[in-house]
């Protein structure tokens, strides 16, 4: 699918749907281009990425370079280096946001003292997203590709556990068996299976391609993307098997990694300034109560090991969300230094050991801290919100309202310049193809193997029920219940039909004209919206070189692979009506028809381009069976946090644009993306 003009042609659109593969080839392509461009932090040179580990004692001067699954473990920059012998911070160094970490002594077996400490420890603080891996290809893009192979498993596996749930539920005998693992952790384990996951060695400090403020939907996926290594427990630390390493010369355990979630009654939490209880002792029913002592070993003494060695640790914080499939949504907020540590009896009268850590200077704002973050958990009046220039801009079309706001313009403006409508407009020469024969399932589509709709998906229902529908991956074309169906509005296979869900809201940019953000947490593969308009044929175009609003449905190009674009995995069965495969007529032209929004259309006008987007355009037929006149709608490629913009690939080609005085039109993008392609077209 594309949002193009007419003039353009034979133009190839990257894919960003579940299919994790077809990203690749885009970020490879622009990989060249960054790597001169990938500038320091702090004063603090790029060389740091893979800098060597050096000792007093010549055996540890060649120490093995960790490495994870693309994004090396080397971008921490582990220098071990015997330098300072105070065991005290400097205010001034702190203040710089970059320290040396205090000289450590141990007796290793021959009874020989080994000295080592951290060296130029302003890595800490150095943001990872603007890294790149051995090959070339940023590690924020690594870790976007690595979650989505992770959502892709996981709704294969929740597809998997909802057939289990409905046959038991029916009263199958033969399926009677123990409950399975969770979704997430099956997708894991899937993931570790297929050496799909990153950072398999555990990195201090900052991991390449995750800054603060990224925010997990569930503890699985940072498992996956190796930023903490356990799902259930707090504490994440290296053990001893480490020493054998690079680390000669300290004491493990050593902690890189705690989560905040509430699960312990004794936490204080003060943002900039944490109290954390130890692990251990609590009840797992999850009352948070603690049942029993707590032992200084594992996590605990990792913890007490940073402090001793001036080691800093990852904090990231667990918040209650409904829209999470996990129920939570993790933060991450920095690197916190372990200052305190002590024993005493907590709140249920048995020992728990306390430590207190202070977040590190020079890092970005506490995402968790901020007013923002607290609104959109909550409800909260439009008169409140800054820079509102409009209530509705649906006037009451949609059954959520959709606000616009401006805090670019002076005077602000509102959008204008079209009028809004809900369902798209055929143009009085477009003929509608009558109703397609439907399913005969009675209330929700349950059986696939009985179900009509479900075998022109490939033999199975395209989407999961959790989270109110979400798509499995990206297909040809998704064959949805229409009107002739025997099932009713809540059938999973209408989950596109169902209107907005989530709250949207137009706001105004500093470069890209009108934007959307949303206000709640979208969840991979959910639905945002459709693409409005009014229905035309291709050749009738009026003003099309002026027109940033038309869109063409090139499904049948798609499926075809006509023109570079990229098919799509999923099988589905075409109905005998749709054209062959070998009419050269269909296969060499431009599509048929195109959707204009330019004066009738729905929020997904304001949408705008991304290189490297987080929606993605899927095709869908429910009323009629013609892919020609296919219903074009927007999915999340990712799980989408609040108020980050939604984009998806307009799909441009560079220099294809011919203006109406037949020159070369150019357009520069502004997405801000890693891998930009630095024009539109």
């Amino acid at each position: 699918m594309r949002r193009i003009s007419l003039r353009l042609q034979n133009t190839p659109r990257p894919y960003y749907g579940s299919d994790h593969k077809r990203s690749r080839k885009v970020e490879e392509d622009v990989a060249s281009n960054k790597k001169a461009k990938q500038a320091s932090e702090n004063g603090c040179s790029p060389n740091r990425q893979a800098k060597n580990v050096k000792a007093k004692d010549a055996s540890n001067k060649k120490g093995k370079q960790a490495t994870g699954n693309g994004c090396s473990a080397n971008h921490q920059a582990k220098n071990i280096k015997a330098k300072d012998a105070s065991n005290k911070i400097s205010k001034q160094d702190l203040e710089k946001g970059c320290y040396e970490a205090k000289k450590v002594k141990s007796e290793d077996g021959k009874g020989k003292k080994n000295k080592a400490v951290l060296e130029d420890a302003c890595k800490w603080v150095v943001p990872g997203s603007s890294l790149i891996d051995d090959h070339g290809i940023s590690c924020a893009a690594r870790v976007k590709e690595t979650l989505r192979i992770f959502n892709s498993h996981y709704l294969q596996f929740v597809q998997e556990e909802e057939k289990r749930c409905k046959q038991k539920k029916n009263g199958n005998s033969a399926v009677e068996k123990r409950p399975s693992k969770r979704p997430d952790l099956k997708a894991v384990s899937k993931m570790l299976k297929n050496k799909e996951t990153l950072n398999l060695e555990k990195t201090f400090g900052n991991v390449p391609g995750i800054e603060v403020g990224h925010q997990f939907f569930s503890r699985a996926e940072m498992v996956a993307v190796g930023f903490h290594g356990h799902w259930l427990k707090g504490i994440d630390y290296m053990g001893n098997s480490y020493a054998k390493n690079n680390y000669k010369g300290y004491t493990f355990p050593l902690a890189v990694a705690i989560v905040l979630s509430g699960q312990y009654e004794d936490d204080v939490d003060k943002s900039e300034e944490v109290v954390y209880t130890g692990q251990g002792g609590n009840d797992l029913l999850g009352n948070k109560r603690q049942i029993k002592d707590q032992v200084m070993a594992c996590g605990n003494l990792a913890l007490k090991n940073n402090m001793e060695h001036g080691i800093p640790v990852r904090v990231v914080r667990g918040h209650k969300c409904t829209n999470s499939y996990s129920k939570k949504v993790y933060t991450y907020d920095g690197l916190y230094q372990v200052v305190d540590n002590w024993a005493e009896k907590g709140v249920a009268g048995f020992t728990v050991f306390k430590y207190r850590l202070k977040r590190l200077p020079g890092q970005p704002q506490l995402v968790t801290n901020q007013v923002l973050f607290s609104r959109l958990r909550g409800s909260k009046a439009l008169s409140e919100i800054s820079g509102l220039v409009c209530r509705d801009i649906c006037k009451g079309q949609e059954t959520i309202c959709i606000p616009a706001t401006n805090v670019v313009d002076n005077p602000p403006v509102a959008p204008d310049g079209f009028t809004y409508i809900k369902s798209v407009k055929v143009a009085s020469n477009v003929k509608i193809p009558p109703s397609a024969p439907g399913c005969k399932c009675k209330g929700k589509c349950n059986n696939p193997q009985t179900c009509a709709c479900a075998q022109r998906n490939g033999d199975d229902f395209p989407y999961v029920s959790q989270d109110g529908g979400r798509l499995i991956e990206a297909k040809d074309v998704v064959f949805e219940c229409g009107p002739n169906c025997g099932c009713g509005p809540e059938c999973v296979n209408r989950t596109s039909q169902r209107g907005l869900k989530y709250r949207l809201e137009v706001f105004r940019t500093p470069a890209k004209g009108w934007g959307v953000r949303s206000w709640d947490y979208i969840p991979s593969g959910a639905p945002v919206c459709e693409y409005v308009g009014v229905l035309k044929k291709s050749d009738e175009l009026d003003n099309v070189s002026e027109n940033d609003y038309i869109f063409e449905v090139d499904c049948w190009q798609t499926i075809n692979g006509i023109g570079g674009r990229e098919r799509r995995m999923g099988d589905v069965t075409l109905p005998s009506n749709n054209v062959s495969k070998r009419d050269a007529k269909i296969l060499n032209s431009t599509p048929e028809f195109s959707i204009d929004a330019g004066t009738f259309g729905n929020i997904s006008r304001f949408i705008n381009h991304s290189c490297d987007p987080n929606l993605f355009v899927q095709c869908v037929l429910s009323s009629h069976h013609d892919i020609k006149l296919a219903r074009v709608v927007l999915f999340a490629a990712d799980n989408i946090p609040p108020l980050q913009e939604l984009t998806y690939d307009y799909g441009y080609e560079l220099n294809s644009v011919i203006g109406p005085n037949g020159k070369l039109k150019k357009m520069a993008c502004h997405c801000g993306a890693a891998i930009c392609r630095k024009r539109l077209y």
